[in-house]
């Protein structure tokens, strides 16, 4: 493979996993610490979130290619290929699955239906959404470690 393909390998997986840490437990922390409004947090975040997203989609299948590419049919016995595989399904969940449930919700809530019914489900979609960032944040750093091991 070209040097090039080999340094885009590992600028996709630098960006990806620090786009997940940096938004996730720097970021949207500071937002809801430090925006003095939770609506306009939530709203800020959520575009954050939605931006890591189409990144880690977008590097993810560059990933998958370029390992496909690299090893043929030997890419499928490597743990890397399986922890991008694997973040890459849980960034799908959450963009198209999750998060339009999360957003709905957050908007039922602010046109005030029923809140506790409503909160209520906001906060189960939520958890949801943040046990998945969470699992896809800690494959991303035993990605980066199969990145180092090479």
């Amino acid at each position: 493979m070209s040097r090039l393909a080999e340094s885009l390998y590992a600028l996709a997986v630098t960006v990806w996993v620090g786009a997940l840490w940096a938004i996730g437990y720097i970021s949207a922390p500071v937002l809801f610490e430090y925006a003095g409004d939770r609506t306009l947090a939530g709203t800020l975040a959520g575009h954050q979130f939605a931006i890591v997203a189409w990144l880690g989609i977008v590097c993810g299948v560059y990933l998958m290619i370029y390992m496909l590419f690299r090893e043929g049919g030997k890419a499928l016995r490597q743990p890397a290929f399986w922890l991008v595989l694997v973040m890459w399904l849980l960034v799908l969940a959450g963009h198209f699955g999750i998060s339009p449930i999360v957003e709905r919700l957050r908007i039922d809530i602010a046109r005030d239906v029923v809140q506790s019914v409503v909160r209520s489900r906001f906060a189960t979609w939520h958890g949801i959404a943040s046990v998945l960032w969470l699992i896809e944040s800690v494959l991303g750093v035993a990605l980066v470690t199969q990145l180092i091991r090479k």
